[in-house]
């Protein structure tokens, strides 16, 4: 399973990030999330299409507005990809911590 580039460009930016940990926390609209970062509504709405391009997010129509959730499929992709990486740093851990110590000499 391999991560979209998208998925890690899309975290780089400090603003997105900001949105991305705001709809972690619960679910939001656009003029929620409005209202807690420092940018107009429609910089927060190319934000968040980013976000749902990366498949980070996804939108749930309610009455005229959207709700943004965390889209657990894409999250959980990148999850995957992540925890590659830490197995196989756990796993080297676990060879060096396992050597016989050197002798002095």
């Amino acid at each position: 399973m391999t991560v979209n580039s998208a998925q890690l460009a899309s975290l780089g930016d400090p603003t997105r990030r900001a949105i991305f940990e705001l709809i972690a926390e619960h679910p939001r609209s656009v003029a929620e999330i409005t209202r807690q970062v420092s940018v107009s509504q429609s910089a927060v709405s190319q934000h968040l299409k980013v976000l749902r391009e990366a498949r980070l997010v996804r939108s749930e129509p309610k009455g005229a507005s959207n709700v943004y959730h965390i889209d657990p499929h894409g999250l959980g992709q990148m999850r995957a990809w992540l925890d590659r990486f830490w197995s196989k740093t756990l796993a080297a851990y676990k060879v060096a911590v396992e050597q016989p110590p050197e002798e002095s000499q």
